[in-house]
């Protein structure tokens, strides 16, 4: 009996022993999932306290700055249509007025003439033929647009800046400009686009000028320009009925050409004696004026229209090919020209004007005597 007890109590021990080692002894995967699953909702709970935070803080920011926007842009009171609350939304500011006219001016449809003449570039070519079918045309183009330019810059920029600072000298300046222009063929070139510009002003112009409303003080001057054009227009149409087709003729030699030209295409008026002529610069200054364009933008559209006659004038000459012209338009040397020819005569005087580079006189000159030519003289 003593044996059996003792039997059982050796046989529980053991148990007890051998359940206590067996739970030691487990691998560790055994107890992993419970421990990794603590400590998941441990982390779950401090993720979701964290985006709670961000997320009371961003509505505070939304709030904060709903006030602002509406403290900076109320609704209007009398209106029922809900305002748009973002500063971004706002309505396209108008352009100027004058941004309309200067387009126009700038188009290369403006009916004036001005892609008759090669302002001396096709004598210029068959003077200074080039050496080789390859030679690039940029670089031989160039050095003569840069003098065209100069040339037009010292001797018609005066002028013009002169005409439109002070409208009420148009005739009298006019008549001066004649004097200067020694080339004949220059000459009836200015005259040409002179009159036809005078007539795109009286057809289709006239009614857009800058107009009592929108000038009362008188400062831009659209008054006093449209008497002094219409004055203008009507000493032109007293000139003789020969006087556009003679002006426009070219004739075999000097002495001809000039008795021709300057008894038909100039009106002496009966009261002052002064010759009406209609030179292109100055009435460009007039018109740009009673448009309400500004004189900068004036000026640097007079020499860029220049630019880009004579660069059309090249590639109808087939010296170089229309990308090539519009990548001399748009180039930053075009651009510095202009700004700089400009500049150097903003203060010049009309009697400091002239001719700085006598060869264009000789070029321009020489293009009625070549054997063929495209372009008018």
């Amino acid at each position: 009996m003593e044996k059996e007890i003792f039997l059982i109590y050796v046989i529980s021990a053991v148990l007890v022993i051998v359940s206590y080692q067996y739970k030691t002894d487990l691998p560790p995967t055994a107890t992993e999932p419970r421990r990794l699953k603590d400590a998941s909702m441990n982390t779950s709970i401090k993720d979701e306290q964290i985006l709670k935070d961000e997320i009371a803080c961003l509505e505070s920011q939304l709030a904060a700055t709903r006030a602002k926007v509406a403290t900076l842009y109320p609704p209007s009171s009398h209106s029922s249509v809900q305002q748009p609350s973002l500063p971004s939304i706002l309505p396209c500011p108008p352009a100027p007025a004058y941004h309309h006219h200067l387009l126009l001016l700038s188009d290369s449809a403006l009916p004036i003439g001005s892609f008759a003449f090669s302002s001396g570039l096709e004598s210029y070519l068959a003077h200074h033929p080039p050496p080789s079918p390859r030679h690039p045309p940029i670089p031989a183009i160039q050095p003569f647009l840069s003098l065209a330019l100069q040339t037009l810059a010292t001797s018609s920029l005066p002028y013009l800046l002169a005409a439109y600072k002070d409208p009420g000298r148009l005739l009298g300046l006019d008549e001066e400009y004649d004097a200067t222009v020694l080339c004949n063929v220059a000459r009836r070139a200015s005259v040409s686009q002179g009159r036809a510009l005078m007539m795109v002003w009286e057809r289709s112009l006239r009614g857009t000028a800058v107009d009592d409303e929108e000038d009362p003080h008188g400062e831009l001057g659209g008054k006093e320009c449209n008497e002094m054009l219409r004055e203008m227009s009507v000493q032109l149409k007293k000139a003789p009925p020969s006087s556009t087709t003679t002006a426009a003729t070219a004739t075999t030699t000097t002495t001809t050409t000039t008795t021709t030209t300057t008894s038909a295409s100039s009106t002496t008026l009966p009261v002052s004696g002064m010759q009406v002529v209609g030179h292109f610069p100055l009435l460009w200054a007039v018109v740009t004026r009673a448009l309400g364009i500004p004189i900068h933008d004036s000026t640097n559209l007079f020499l860029l229209n220049h630019a880009k006659a004579v660069l059309s004038a090249a590639v109808r000459a087939s010296v170089m090919g229309p990308y090539q012209a519009q990548a001399v338009l748009g180039s930053g040397w075009l651009r510095e020209e202009v700004r700089r020819l400009t500049s150097e005569n903003w203060n010049v005087q009309v009697e400091d004007a002239g001719q700085v580079v006598p060869v264009m006189d000789l070029w321009v000159g020489r293009h009625e005597l070549l054997y063929s030519r495209i372009f008018n003289s």
